[in-house]
């Protein structure tokens, strides 16, 4: 914890956002403060520390303009359970919504995934020996004494072997090691996939049916069943059942749970399309309003039921976005606007912005399309003016059609490189320059008529 406070200054959030997102440091400062906080209140004495809730954020902006990226990045960065979800997957509840307390139990189950993934992988090494020692027993059925279990653990204790029968089974082990044995065909013990069929319509109580099912599926397959496969694909199913074993289920739910009431990050999309618009009432209206008393007091904080246990919401960081092109933010209920104290407006992108996101971050498309390209062994490389007059057509498209922000340049570098995509592997070898003369004659015409600019970009 006080590692993560000396490294996690706000300053260092922004600059570690910056190598992947282009501009919109407004979002950036208060998401960087938001996580800040976090870390503060760590550091407080628990009476203290239970009286301050996050302070949740609201985005603002055109689609493609980064909101969920920033949420993404800021989750990975800090190693915090994440989840997005759409708010119009709410939109009436009872009839084609999903209860909006499945939120909480979608980000209950990243945060176990999350917390298993770390947990087996602190008993990889114990795992892969455990492992190795059954594949043996595999491929050398009839040599040393039969093995057998620890009781109650229904793990396999290989038995000591004597002599030559010893030597053998270390050659093998050497071969093993070596992957010479990779491709021999073993049979191996899997759970059986033969369960039953059973739909299951969304509801209120989709968390229970789950549970239930989930102790029935014993019943029925339960079983295991032998399976030919080869050492290599043996190996790592039995890597994965020892690390089944050695992980405490129990311990991961209680730590997952924890982790995810102390820093978990919901980010909900899409929340201006369930907001009343101003002046108009009617069905559709009446159900919107009734998404948003329903999600609010998973924001305002109450406990939901997973069946990972009892999560409560009142310190998972809630942050919201939406286009508001239509609606406002006052649109929203009063209750529900409150709860999202800090607004920021992002900003929609330009010419200059676009150049900049297609070289500077460290996934940048320029850098994406050499590398795909690399691998036909063909050299791809962009002059300053093809960058200039790619980002400036990708500001015209979004300006005459749909403005869907930076996800214009995928489809306008899909449009550049189309014949070269194609024809790569029979110009292996060679050097290719895209200058703004090839980007001239591959645009040619798309802007002249406009029905041709809406169906190309």
């Amino acid at each position: 914890m006080t590692e993560d406070f000396t490294v996690f200054t706000p300053r260092r959030i922004v600059e570690e956002l910056d190598r992947h997102i282009i501009g919109q440091n407004r979002a950036k400062r208060a998401v960087a403060i938001a996580l800040r906080n976090r870390l503060r209140r760590k550091l407080l004495p628990e009476a203290q520390r239970e009286e301050i809730a996050p302070k949740n954020i609201l985005m603002m902006g055109p689609t493609g303009v980064g909101k969920t990226e920033i949420a993404r990045r800021l989750a990975r960065l800090c190693g915090a359970p994440f989840v997005k979800v759409e708010a119009t997957k709410y939109t009436e509840v009872g009839y084609v919504g999903r209860d909006v307390e499945s939120m909480v139990r979608d980000l209950m189950a990243a945060g176990f995934r999350m917390v298993m993934e770390e947990m087996q992988a602190a008993v990889k090494a114990d795992a892969d020996s455990r492992a190795e020692e059954r594949l043996l027993d595999l491929l050398l059925p009839g040599v040393g004494q039969k093995p057998q279990e620890a009781a109650g653990a229904g793990l396999v204790v290989p038995q000591p072997l004597p002599g030559a029968q010893s030597d053998t089974r270390e050659k093998f082990r050497a071969m093993l090691r070596s992957g010479s044995l990779d491709q021999r065909m073993v049979e191996v013990q899997v759970a059986s996939q033969n369960t039953p069929s059973i739909e299951i319509f969304s509801g209120q109580q989709m968390e229970e049916l789950e549970s239930a099912l989930s102790g029935l599926s014993g019943l029925f397959g339960g079983k295991k069943k032998k399976k030919s496969v080869t050492v290599a694909d043996a190996r790592r199913i039995l890597q994965e059942e020892e690390a089944e074993r050695l992980v405490d289920r129990d311990r991961a739910s209680a730590d997952a749970r924890e982790r995810v009431e102390q820093a978990g990050i919901i980010f909900i999309d899409e929340i201006d399309k369930i907001a009343n618009r101003e002046g108009k009432s009617g069905g559709m209206d009446v159900s919107r309003e009734g998404v948003q008393r329903d999600i609010l007091p998973i924001v305002e904080g109450s406990k939901v039921s997973t069946k990972y246990g009892v999560v409560d919401t009142t310190h998972i960081l809630f942050i919201a976005s939406g286009a508001f092109n239509v609606s406002k933010p006052t649109d929203l209920i009063p209750e529900l606007q409150g709860r999202f104290p800090i607004r920021v407006e992002l900003d929609a992108l330009l010419a200059a912005d676009f150049r900049r996101i297609l070289t500077e971050p460290e996934n940048a498309l320029v850098k994406q399309y050499a590398q795909l390209l690399s691998t036909e062994g063909v050299d791809l490389a962009f002059t300053e003016e093809a960058l200039d007059r790619l980002a400036g057509i990708a500001e015209t498209a979004n300006s005459r059609t749909e403005n869907i922000g930076a996800r214009r340049l995928h489809t306008v570098m899909e449009h550049l490189l189309e014949e070269l995509s194609f024809d790569a592997p029979e110009r292996s070898g060679q050097r290719i320059e895209i200058d703004q003369a090839f980007v001239d004659e591959r645009f040619a015409g798309v802007f002249e008529r406009e029905d041709l600019g809406r169906f190309i970009l």
